[in-house]
């Protein structure tokens, strides 16, 4: 049996939507993946970074408020973040995004 992404702590509707996106089907699977390597899937599969929605999953897999994320710990997840950012960025498998994005749907960017 599966659970919704929802029952997890600061995971709501949109949050669940952006991860059956990028495969992520049920908060076992979240749970599994853990918070870093679930936000690598959604940003490969076209969500932009944000680094409080980084964070806010971290803590919701603690079973923490999203807004108890602070001092060296908020740190150590910020350098976590750019580097993950950085790392799919330079990934070319990654799925395109904004402009990119629009101009494969329309056709102008040759399809992998």
């Amino acid at each position: 049996m599966s659970t919704p992404i929802t029952s997890i702590r600061n995971l709501g509707p949109a949050f669940e939507s952006s991860c059956h996106s990028a495969g992520i089907k049920d908060a076992e699977t979240l749970r599994a993946l853990g918070a870093h390597e679930a936000y690598r899937k959604l940003l490969q599969a076209g969500t932009r970074p944000h680094f409080i929605g980084y964070y806010v999953i971290h803590m919701g897999l603690q079973g923490r408020p999203w807004n108890d994320c602070k001092g060296e710990e908020k740190k150590t997840l910020r350098t976590a973040f750019d580097q993950l950012c950085a790392e799919v960025a330079g990934d070319k498998t990654a799925a395109p995004t904004g402009i990119e994005k629009i101009l494969n749907e329309i056709g102008v960017i040759k399809r992998g």
